[in-house]
């Protein structure tokens, strides 16, 4: 991300009006300008390019404006998702385009326009106070129509536009990148306002989702509700709640639609990717939640003053919510949360407000559906109508069956329907789903294998893995997976595979049926009993192309029969998840596409295995020591976490295809082939965890790299140099290594927006005026134990920042001529430096011991797209002051820095300071703000958290306002907190706190501490 883009992030974008409706918006943007200063240049290649990205957009192309706006270009603001104004120098000389800027708020409030400010060359803060060039363009226009009751409005209009977040062109230096940057923030926010897919024919949602709507009570913002949706598979609970998601969604300041919680929950680490993609979707940034507890108290802690929406589709365990949900106090008054399951009792177990029923579809809706995916309308011709009528009997108002049916008949004519009849007829009605068989009659032999295969082993995994490896074994998917879908038999979401419970279901029928009694003589197994007594008695056969064994917990070891696979020659799948073996396999198929066992109990694979035709390779906490030269050429992916007898990465040159490489936690292993360095097409690497890796290649040339992480590589000491432009790399994580320094080579890496180093505690160089360079940082974490950075001048002049503790001035003052001014190039665009001058007088100051921590926010001011910083664990004593010169900072951590003392200032869009664990920490004026005044000047500051922070707590408790509301905590955790709404002050804040009175009173509803829309909790 470049320049600004806190600023883009920010920009505003209200809540829409509770209307029944999505906004049918006509065009995705508004270009409002003054035609003289833009259009021919910048306009003309916004235009252009947001063109070229698909982005419908409106531009005014009349050179010659009057004074009065048109009812047309009206419409035209109404009908914008978002409304960019481009403020340049002459922009509030035009009646024109003020009165577009009216147009422009009063949308903003109506319909809940986004509106993204861009100044042009013109200084916001001279908007706001219509000052500079700005200011006299306006002055013009006031003197035009003096005593117009509109100049008041235009005034305040402007301040308003000024006050919302938006991006300057003098904090980038190409007009392109500038440019650039606009597309990328309207891209993301189209993607924001695009609603979930419901269903290509809702026939009958409507109806049955009004008594829910209802219950939601979504006028009402002082209480926080849960709602319960329940009934059979197939019966339409999802597509009732996505349709009610897209309806109210953006009511609301963050929403999450939680899909395939039951399925995704079975998953190792399940739970936690879903606490990850709730967090994310609501908050808009990744916080990479290792552990389910701890994602909980994450949860509580970020959302506990938002205003969300929440859905929990598919849920079949208490755990899952309580892991997800947990307490209503979680999150913010005027919530709503809706959970959707096929077990009524567990919506009474979860305590909802209320819980709806899915009922069938009555004669007239299950026609009219079936009509809509068989010929295209609401009724058949006369000549289908009775065999229409009969379909419907059949599928009896399960809207999954209809859907299916009538996909399965569209274009065939009477005689095919009625031959269609006589087989639906041999289904009982009790087994009504099976009816989606006959569609599955229907496939030629690929598409029936890709078919049981999706329902036996992929389903919910990529398409892109599902592809290859159907590529691979000559099923065509190309064309069998569009007819898989065109047959509603599947459906792609996102990236990945779908299909229906009922289906999966009817797919694993198919299987068991091949042969009832003997499960050896099956194509694929997946029933854990089965699983056990082929591999246990060696009943494999020839026929068995696929395997995957998940057993239920406290399961016994497998035994496994040492000729278990021995005439499984045509296995294409084994997956094990979670069994544990007595012994290893002496023979594997080399017809295996598939290969990922958990635990895996030998040290090598069997002799006879090739792999020449695998493509995921995966060994979880195995046993295995070593894979000598592999040369999978088709492997795409491979994965050997917690591999702990592992010494060494083989050489994998002969592994070109290789996308993904994760070798997490293997703490014997000690060296990665160089070859590693070269993969051209991997995307992700990580050696996470790996403590005892010394041995890396020398030099990276990964152009598809978009991952690296080598955090807690502890006795990794060296890290490679760049030897190549890796664009596509956007997170480097390095904390807890052991490495010296960053070569300057780091530079390559100029899509780079993440790059952490906490705990590097041997680092010693940095090159900063590099880093500076990197355009697209948004997120750093350095300085936590990184206790060796020394400031040096390298060996080719290059600035090198050493950013230490402040026990380093013995180190420094030997080599006090290194000391010199730091002047990097000039900023092109502004003439200013990016760094600023560093001298010994001000390394280290008596009293605040500021070096090196106020060089290194000095040396960032020009960084401006720096959007989040991670200084937990260091030793400094103050942030200084120029720390508000981080324009695009929105997070703060500063956890555990055990000897700060003071926060003077904050960045002006700061929404999060972490403080807990400060102990030392006493002063700090932002919070003394709000408890005199109940509020911060910062618009953009949600949460301070001063948890552990003892002498604050102190200062708190025994702080003297004059403000009669304020009231005072006994017992509290001294978080401090903006929030939108609050009901009483009575309410506990986090479980193990409690708030109580201020001297022997009772508080009362009415002794609420309340400032229009914010509302403090300390």
């Amino acid at each position: 991300m470049t320049t600004s883009s806190m600023a883009l992030q920010g920009a505003s974008s209200s809540l829409r009006s509770s209307s029944s409706f999505v906004h049918p918006w006509t065009h995705d943007v508004f270009l409002s300008f003054r035609g003289e200063d833009v259009r021919q240049k910048f306009i003309s290649h916004l235009y252009h390019a947001l063109y070229k990205r698909g982005i419908n957009t409106y531009i005014d192309d009349k050179l010659e404006r009057g004074d009065k706006i048109s009812q047309a270009l009206f419409q035209a603001i109404e009908g914008s998702m978002i409304s960019i104004i481009v403020l340049s120098k002459n922009y509030a000389e035009s009646r024109w385009c003020l009165n577009e800027l009216l147009k422009i708020l009063e949308c903003m409030e109506t319909v809940k326009q986004i509106v993204l400010p861009v100044f042009y060359d013109v200084d916001p803060s001279n908007v706001r106070h219509q000052k500079g060039s700005f200011g006299e363009a306006f002055a013009k226009l006031k003197d035009r129509f003096k005593g117009n009751e509109e100049v008041l409005k235009w005034e305040a209009a402007l301040e308003k536009l000024a006050n919302l977040s938006g991006v300057e062109l003098k904090n980038y230096r190409k007009e392109s990148e500038f440019i650039e940057e606009i597309i990328q923030w309207v891209n993301s926010r189209i993607v924001n306002q695009t609603t979930l897919s419901v269903a290509k024919y809702p026939v009958g949602i409507e109806c049955r989702k009004r008594d829910i709507y209802q219950h939601l009570n979504i006028e009402r913002n002082d209480i926080i509700c849960i709602v319960g949706i329940f009934g059979t598979g197939g019966i339409g609970k999802t597509t009732i709640s996505k349709d009610i998601y897209n309806q109210i969604y953006s009511q609301f300041e963050g929403s999450c639609f939680l899909k395939n919680v039951r399925e995704t929950s079975k998953q190792a680490g399940g739970l936690i990717q879903l606490q990850n993609t709730l967090l994310f979707d609501i908050l808009g940034t990744s916080l990479d939640v290792r552990d389910t507890d701890k994602g909980i108290n994450v949860i509580k802690h970020r959302l506990c003053s938002k205003r969300v929406l929440l859905i929990l589709d598919d849920v079949d365990e208490l755990v899952q919510i309580e892991k997800l949900v947990g307490d209503r106090d979680w999150f913010g008054l005027g919530s709503r949360i809706i959970i959707t399951t096929r077990d009524q009792r567990l919506l009474d177990n979860a305590k909802v407000d209320s819980k709806h029923e899915v009922m069938i579809l009555d004669d007239s809706e299950a026609l009219q559906l079936f009509s809509l995916h068989a010929v295209g309308k609401d009724e058949p011709s006369d000549e289908y109508v009775d065999l229409a009528k009969q379909v419907i009997q059949y599928a009896k108002g399960l809207p999954l069956a209809l859907v299916v049916l009538g996909s399965d008949l569209k274009g065939k004519s009477t005689h095919q329907w009625k031959s269609a009849l006589d087989k639906y007829k041999n289904i009982p009605n009790r087994d009504i789903q099976k009816v989606p068989l006959v569609s599955y009659e229907g496939l030629d032999n690929n598409e029936k294998e890709m078919f049981l295969d999706i329902a036996c082993f992929f389903k919910g995994e990529p398409l892109a893995n599902i592809m290859k490896i159907f590529d691979s074994c000559g099923f065509f998917p190309d064309d069998g997976m569009d007819r898989l879908r065109d047959k509603c038999l599947i459906t792609i979401e996102g990236r990945y595979v779908r299909m229906h419970d009922l289906l999966q279901d009817m797919g694993r029928e198919i299987v068991r049926l091949e042969s009832p009694n003997e499960p050896g003589q099956r194509s694929r197994l997946f029933f854990h009993e089965d699983v056990r007594h082929v591999l246990e008695e060696g009943m494999g056969t020839n026929k068995v192309a696929g395997m995957i064994i998940e057993m239920p917990e406290g399961e016994e070891v497998i035994r496994l029969n040492s000729e278990a696979f021995v005439q499984m020659k045509r296995l294409r799948v084994l997956i094990n998840r979670n069994a544990s073996f007595s012994s290893g396999p002496n023979y594997l198929s080399n017809e295996l596409r598939v290969l990922d066992w958990f635990e895996y109990p030998l040290q090598s694979l069997p002799p006879n295995f090739h792999g020449n035709k695998l493509i995921i390779f995966k060994m979880r906490g195995s046993f295995i020591k070593e894979l000598s030269v592999i040369k999978f050429k088709n492997m795409t992916i491979m994965e050997f976490n917690d591999c702990n007898s592992l010494t060494k990465v083989p050489d994998l040159s002969s592994v070109q295809n290789l996308k993904e490489l994760s070798v997490e936690m293997c703490t014997s292993l000690v060296e990665v082939h160089d070859s590693v360095g070269s993969l051209e097409n991997l995307c992700e690497l990580s050696f996470y965890g790996c403590s005892n890796l010394r041995i890396f290649p020398a030099s990276l040339k990964l152009r598809s790299l978009r991952k690296l992480y080598l955090d807690d590589c502890s006795s990794l000491r060296s890290f490679p140099e760049i030897g190549c432009e890796m664009k596509s790399l956007t997170k480097l994580s390095l904390s807890c290594t052991a490495v010296e320094e960053l070569p300057l080579s780091i530079g390559n890496l100029d899509r780079l927006d993440a790059l952490f180093l906490h705990g590097c505690k041997n680092l010693k160089r940095l090159p900063i005026n590099i880093i500076l360079r990197l355009q697209h940082l948004t997120d750093l974490g350095i300085f936590g134990g990184c206790t060796n950075l020394v400031k040096k001048m390298g060996y080719d002049g290059q600035s090198i920042l050493a950013i230490g503790s402040t026990r380093l001035e013995d180190e420094i003052s030997s080599n006090e001529e290194q000391l010199q001014e730091l002047v990097p190039p000039m900023n092109s665009s502004n003439g200013s430096s990016a760094l600023q001058v560093l001298n010994r007088q001000n390394c280290f100051q008596s009293e605040s011991n500021f070096f090196p921590i106020s060089s290194f926010f000095t040396l960032f001011n020009s960084l401006t797209t720096l959007t989040i910083l991670n200084l937990s664990g260091s030793e400094f004593i103050s942030v200084p002051t120029s720390i508000k010169g981080l324009v695009a900072l929105e997070m703060l951590y500063l956890s555990y820095c055990e000897k700060l003392e003071e926060i003077l200032e904050l960045p002006p869009n700061i929404t999060l300071v972490e403080a807990q664990g400060c102990k030392s920490l006493e002063r700090f004026p932002e919070v003394s703000r709000i408890m005199e005044f109940n509020g911060s000047h910062i618009r953009s500051l949600g949460i301070i958290d001063l948890s552990r922070c003892d002498k604050m707590h102190e200062k708190i408790l025994n702080y003297k306002v004059p403000n009669p509301l304020l009231w005072k905590a006994g017992h509290y955790n001294a978080t401090v907190l903006l929030e939108n709404q609050i009901s009483e002050l009575g309410d506990e804040e986090f479980s193990e706190y409690e708030i109580v009175d201020r001297g022997d009173e009772e508080l009362s509803e009415d002794e609420i501490v309340n400032r229009g829309h914010s509302i403090w909790r300390i």
